[in-house]
């Protein structure tokens, strides 16, 4: 079934809108939008099936739509797509889906625990580093960003639905209970990550550029180290260091 809408007033729309703009909005229904055929492949390629399509006429001809057929579509004006979707040059789809609820695995052997991290973007980048290294379980706390907004989903490139993602943990919790290291990025560290044995069973820690970790999570982690950096900067994006934790760990692990 497919409707068309134009008014910005329609309930079905405002529904939409909210979901978009608001993180309490989207954990009172359980629901988010995934902004792109990119997200939306990813998440039909991890099973997951749109309760909603949301396009414009002229993404109409998209091999994606014929693939849900079945899911029930909303057809907007360009005016009111854009105003869901904020990129440059959107490709006219968008797809709202039930959000996963992700329990851990049993045994993790390579986990990442993210504290405060606020930055939708950086947010999305560290997740789809975690995803690419092969990162069992993230965990977030309740400091973080927003998961599952539509900024994060888009940073993440499909990484949502290629790891586990806790929200809201008790990252000195998780960091005493985790089986194998738990090692905290930290400034002034007496050993760098490069001297550090990531081979067995690893947890990173990392907070965000302006506070680092909490008192908490260093005195939870049993290994702190910093990342060398030759450069006159004092210190690197929270992004880019874990890429660099994680990806060592892979090369070390083989």
């Amino acid at each position: 079934m497919t409707e068309t809408i134009s008014s910005p007033q329609n309930p079905r729309f405002k529904h939409v809108k909210k979901l978009a703009e608001s993180a309490a909005v989207r954990h009172e229904y359980g629901q988010t939008l995934l902004d792109g055929e990119h997200l939306l492949t990813a998440a039909l390629e991890a099973g997951i099936r749109p309760a909603l399509l949301i396009t414009t006429a002229a993404a109409s001809a998209s091999s994606l739509l014929q693939d849900c057929a079945e899911v029930e579509r909303l057809t907007l004006s360009q005016a009111l797509f854009n105003v869901l979707s904020p990129v440059k040059a959107p490709t006219g789809i968008l797809a709202l889906i039930t959000i996963p609820q992700s329990a851990p695995p049993s045994k993790t052997n390579f986990c990442v625990l993210l504290e405060a991290i606020q930055d939708p973007g950086n947010l999305g980048a560290m997740l789809r580093s975690a995803a690419a290294a092969g990162v069992d379980v993230v965990y977030l706390s309740s400091g973080c960003a927003d998961a599952w907004s539509p900024k994060v989903l888009r940073g993440g490139m499909g990484a949502h639905f290629a790891t586990h993602i806790i929200e809201n943990a008790d990252l000195p919790a998780v960091a005493q209970a985790f089986p194998g290291a738990v090692c905290a990025a930290t400034l002034g560290a007496a050993h760098s990550l490069y001297q550090t044995d990531l081979r067995g069973a690893v947890a990173f820690a990392v907070g965000n550029e302006g506070a680092g970790l909490s008192a908490e999570l260093r005195a939870a982690a049993g290994v702190e180290f910093t990342i060398p950096m030759p450069g006159t900067v004092e210190s690197l994006n929270a992004a880019a260091a874990l890429a660099v934790c994680l990806f060592e760990r892979v090369r070390q692990a083989g």
